[in-house]
């Protein structure tokens, strides 16, 4: 649920919120842009002695008195600490480049200036004020946030389709979300159900010490230490069952035991409602109607490029993991990486052994 997301799993397909920077494209990681660097300038770069003019020389990145530090050892430290996401970065941007030209789409420069232009211009800020903000804040460099963000955004919009509908039941359930009333809540969560019975008895019989209990018992951590509180919880934002549930609460009530994921389980307290600050959905109607926009786009991008990396077939050596495409052994060919199906893997996936 968007409220509380820190201390009660969502449901598997509800509704994300857009992103501050408007690239909600789960695939983009943070290391996006990273780089192993080879200096040009002979004072960073220093040949190994007796090496100097052949082709291919072993270069260096360091020397203590008399022993060097190469680039193949940077090179090696720097993928093991972070190859795995660099490496996951650039497969996804070729699945999107190959889905695109199989596709026949493009997206030209001009488009990503316009999108980065939109964007700076939604938080009004001057072009220069958001790269420097994106620079210092996510460490990203114009080119990067060009062409590892918004190029495979654009892209991924493309393929999915940007024409969608909003309702007015779009509407009027954003609106209960955003702007209307809010459960005021404590919350006690358990990975086993016989002791959450054991603490739901002494919640029931002592509610006036709920908020100790949950600093006893709580698994959650972030709520533990605030005695159970948690984001006031809203219509519409996550979790069915521990929504309708909050909301059917009177103050001072305590709910039953609530499972909101296997092996989860949650005690809400209510501690009263929230009122709300705009009662007419006329006022902020044309917010909405951009805001539902924007997030029914960025569901369509995450389901198209689901579907991609579905159809495409990737071998990481590096991890050694197969995904997508379909994993076959042609009769009397060896294969060089060893593809085997993984035992009790998921779909469509195989370990490289």
């Amino acid at each position: 649920m968007s409220d509380t997301t820190q201390t009660v799993p969502p449901k598997t397909g509800s509704k994300s919120k857009v992103f501050i920077f408007g690239t909600a494209v789960m695939i983009l990681a943070a290391g996006i842009g990273y780089q192993i660097f080879t200096a040009n300038s002979a004072d960073a770069v220093v040949d190994q002695p007796g090496a100097a003019g052949t082709a291919g020389a072993m270069k260096n990145f360091a020397r203590v008195n008399d022993v060097f530090i190469t680039y193949e050892e940077v090179a090696e430290e720097c993928i093991a600490r972070e190859g795995v996401e660099v490496l996951d970065n650039l497969i996804n941007r070729a699945i999107i480049r190959q889905a695109c030209e199989k596709r026949g789409v493009t997206v030209s420069d001009a488009e990503v200036t316009a999108e980065i232009n939109r964007i700076a211009q939604k938080f009004q800020m001057p072009i220069e004020t958001w790269y420097g903000m994106l620079q210092s804040e996510r460490g990203l460099t114009p080119n990067q946030y060009r062409e590892d963000v918004i190029r495979p955004m654009l892209s991924l919009r493309k393929l999915a389709g940007g024409n969608v509908q909003v309702t007015n039941q779009d509407l009027q359930t954003v609106f209960e979300r955003d702007f209307g009333v809010m459960v005021k809540a404590r919350m006690i969560m358990f990975d086993n159900f016989r002791r959450a019975q054991e603490i739901f008895e002494k919640a029931r019989r002592n509610p006036e010490e709920f908020d100790q209990l949950a600093m006893e018992h709580s698994i959650e951590p972030n709520s533990r230490a605030l005695g159970g509180t948690i984001p006031h919880i809203r219509r519409h934002s996550g979790n069915d069952q521990l929504v309708n549930a909050a909301f059917k609460l009177k103050p001072g009530q305590i709910s039953g035991i609530l499972e909101i994921d296997p092996g989860r389980y949650v005690i809400l307290k209510c501690e009263g409602f929230t009122e709300p600050i705009v009662t007419d959905i006329n006022q902020v109607a044309d917010d909405l109607r951009e805001q539902v926009k924007e997030e029914k786009i960025q569901e369509a991008i995450a389901k198209v490029f689901e579907q991609i990396r579905k159809e495409a077939r990737v071998d990481n050596y590096f991890t050694h993991k197969s995904t997508g495409g379909q994993i076959k052994q042609t009769s009397g060919f060896q294969n060089p990486a060893n593809v085997r199906p993984a035992a009790a893997s998921t779909p469509g996936t195989a370990t490289i052994r």
